[in-house]
């Protein structure tokens, strides 16, 4: 099983990414974003069931990033848009071969498989 994060980079802020994770070698029950900035613990960003609607974001980043699914690619995708400096950090893809409850989508400790990380730094 890997996953395969990608589509990070430099960004002004109020400006958008578009981070992609890709999955190969198993079927997914739950998928998410984690990130880590610089000098701080790793925090959810946002999760969805692969089957059905069910979509969760933490608070700080509701409304402005969008997580997304493409089945033909057995993908993943997080679009960050008006970004801001405080979103500077590394991005995790996370998943589970497990369809996880809402209230424990955002616990680190339910997901499996992680991705290597991918550097979002957004200047001011």
């Amino acid at each position: 099983v890997q996953l395969q994060a990608s589509g990070g980079g430099l960004v002004q802020a109020g400006g958008s990414l578009r981070l992609s994770c890709a999955a190969s070698g198993g079927t997914f029950g739950t998928y998410a974003w984690f990130r880590q900035a610089p000098g701080k613990e790793r925090e959810f960003v946002a999760a969805f069931r692969w089957s059905g609607s069910t979509k969760t974001y933490a608070a700080s980043v509701k409304g402005r990033f969008t997580i997304s699914r493409d089945y033909a690619n057995n993908a993943a995708y997080l679009q960050m848009n008006s970004l801001k400096p405080e979103d500077t950090a590394v991005y995790y893809c996370a998943a589970d071969s497990r369809s996880w409850i809402l209230s424990n989508m955002g616990n680190e400790n339910a997901y499996e498989y992680w991705g290597q990380g991918t550097l979002v730094t957004v200047s001011s």
